[in-house]
């Protein structure tokens, strides 16, 4: 019992010493940074197979995204729809662009300004990787986003 009560007295203090402060230490907010907001940014937006609809998680990211910058000065907005190597090339490169264009009216809708977009697709050719292998999960668009403070 007493060396079961010693070892709980030790774990506690050990825990608790943690959360003190001690002089001359940082405190949590100098070590942890918060990236700033209005910087270039990249996210991507996924889609269902064979669809240039938004799914309910494209939506919210879309919306979180929209919001996280609204204070911030849009320069160009780079929206690159993709598709996978299966099927036609011509069928993956009108998917591709239904998916860019998806995706752009979406955040023009939440308020970034129409005029700072490049809507481009790459149909099944982006879905051959940098060694040449054809990656099935390319059902997205890649949005590059050039934002500074105002």
């Amino acid at each position: 019992m007493r060396i079961s009560g010693a070892v709980g007295l030790v774990v506690l203090a050990a825990l608790t010493a943690g959360c003190e402060t001690t002089r001359g230490m940082w405190g949590r907010g100098a070590i942890v940074e918060t990236p700033a907001t209005c910087a270039p940014q990249r996210f991507e937006i996924y889609f269902a197979d064979s669809e240039a609809r938004l799914t309910p998680a494209a939506r919210q990211a879309i919306g979180m995204t929209a919001a996280r910058l609204q204070g911030c000065d849009i320069r160009t907005v780079q929206v690159l729809g993709l598709a996978d190597a299966r099927g036609d090339s011509e069928a993956n490169m009108t998917l591709s662009q239904r998916r860019a264009r998806t995706v752009a009216d979406a955040l023009t809708a939440a308020g970034w300004p129409a005029p700072a977009f490049e809507v481009e697709a790459a149909g099944d050719e982006g879905a051959v990787d940098a060694s040449g292998v054809r990656e099935p999960l390319r059902r997205r668009t890649e949005v590059l986003v050039d934002a500074q403070p105002r």
